[in-house]
């Protein structure tokens, strides 16, 4: 199938490296590729080139596509034609922080949040994590899955064309094994790309005598061994994995060829985002509570940081230092956190225009912390970018600026979604 967008203005970050997965740092996220007119074209799922145009078009009054069925298409055979009337045309995000794979709602404990009670005390009194746990385990991988399914099309429907989805909410090993399997069967049913990620340090069952024991010798091997190569995560918090503990499940996956990744730093400073640096982590996540040395170590590594604005949205006003971390030369993510407690968005628009608001970003800091660089976190080198060769992950917006992604609140300024060279 060839499809062929025209009269596109054209908005992507530039790779500054020769290394493809390699994320954009400091100064060089600051910095969008732009043509102001072009033809992109498409061949089977993949960018095959992107021709620049001269003509009137671009110097009129920028045009808003239309959002119904009269879209301009057309369609000779295999091949489909579509004119963005120099609507702007980014890559499709990347959310590379979700907890998208659950049962049960948590709306009582939000009432308690409004009335001022801490979120780590309700996770003290059986509350937060451990109540979506007891939905969870109560759920059929089949409920899971559809579920699961159900908010993945509501993710693609506000232009997240890549999702990662973790586990976590089993805390044994027969349920994190039944979530990561409904994890896998929603991914051969989703038309983009889901990731799985084994969060297996989410929270402490404390009815259940040696926990952390438990999920390092048996949960861990057994996930290991269904699922080779998924990154392993856990959460470093007061209440939840110290930082001891979380050092021994990473070292523990890392001896069994598992990459690693870590929630930290949300309320208290324990010394994992350091850590994490040190054993080569892939990202350390959330970062409300990182001291500036937290930040400048994050920096100096190759670890990336994960800022999550619509959790500070929702839950205390606190924000990741997100301008701290990319002004040291840091690689900065942002993403959804979408989770039924503390960040219940699906949106990556909502989190890009919070981004901008809360985590001081420039709209095009934000818009390369959800493309480019989230996807050399989950380990892409063919999406985030618009040039030749990369898969065909494209939004075309609702005009011909791109600003409008963070200046918009509410509805995402999405004309349409294009997900392997295909319209959704």
């Amino acid at each position: 199938m060839t499809l062929i967008i025209r009269n596109a203005r054209v908005v992507s970050p530039r790779r500054s490296h020769s290394v493809g997965k390699a994320p954009l740092r400091g100064r060089e996220m600051d910095a969008l590729h732009v043509i102001p007119l072009a033809d992109i074209v498409i061949d089977d799922g993949h960018i095959t080139s992107i021709k620049p145009l001269t003509n009137n078009l671009a110097a009129e009054a920028p045009q808003t596509p239309s959002l119904s069925s009269s879209w301009p298409v057309l369609d000779s055979h295999a091949r489909t034609e579509i004119d963005a009337a120099g609507a702007c045309v980014i890559p499709a995000f990347v959310d590379c922080h979700t907890h998208a794979c659950f049962a049960g709602e948590r709306l009582s404990e939000w009432d308690d949040k409004r009335q001022g009670v801490a979120y780590l005390d309700i996770l003290a009194r059986g509350g937060g994590i451990m109540s979506t746990v007891r939905s969870v385990r109560g759920a059929s991988e089949s409920t899971l899955t559809e579920l699961l399914l159900q908010r993945l099309d509501i993710m693609l429907r506000c232009g997240s064309a890549t999702i990662e989805v973790k586990s976590g909410y089993g805390l044994d090993t027969q349920t994190e094994l039944k979530m990561l399997r409904a994890i896998h069967r929603a991914a051969s049913a989703f038309p983009g790309t889901l990731i799985g990620t084994a969060l297996l340090g989410h929270a402490i069952d404390d009815a259940e005598p040696g926990f952390v024991n438990r999920v390092i010798r048996e949960t861990l091997p057994a996930v290991a061994s269904e699922f080779p190569g998924i990154a392993v995560d856990a959460y470093c918090e007061t209440g939840a994995w110290s930082l001891a503990q979380c050092v021994e499940l990473f070292t523990a996956a890392q001896a069994l060829g598992l990459p690693i990744r870590v929630h930290a730093d949300q309320f208290n400073s324990l010394g994992m985002t350091r850590e994490a640096a040190r054993l080569g982590a892939l990202s350390v996540d959330h970062l409300e509570a990182s001291t500036d040395a937290d930040l400048q170590a994050l920096a100096n590594s190759s670890t990336l940081g994960v800022a999550l604005p619509i959790c500070g949205v929702h839950l205390d006003n606190r924000f990741a230092n997100a301008r701290g971390l990319i002004d040291a030369g840091g690689a900065l993510c942002i993403a959804t956190n979408f989770n039924p407690g503390s960040s219940p968005c699906m949106s990556m628009c909502e989190t890009i225009a919070m981004a901008v608001r809360r985590l001081c970003l420039s709209p095009s800091e934000a818009i390369v912390a959800s493309t480019i660089n989230p996807a050399a976190l989950l380990g892409f080198a063919d999406r985030g970018v618009i040039e030749p060769g990369a898969r065909a992950d494209l939004l075309i917006l609702r005009g011909a600026d791109e600003r409008v992604l963070a200046f918009e609140i509410g509805y995402p300024p999405i004309a349409r979604v294009i997900v392997s060279g295909r319209p959704i």
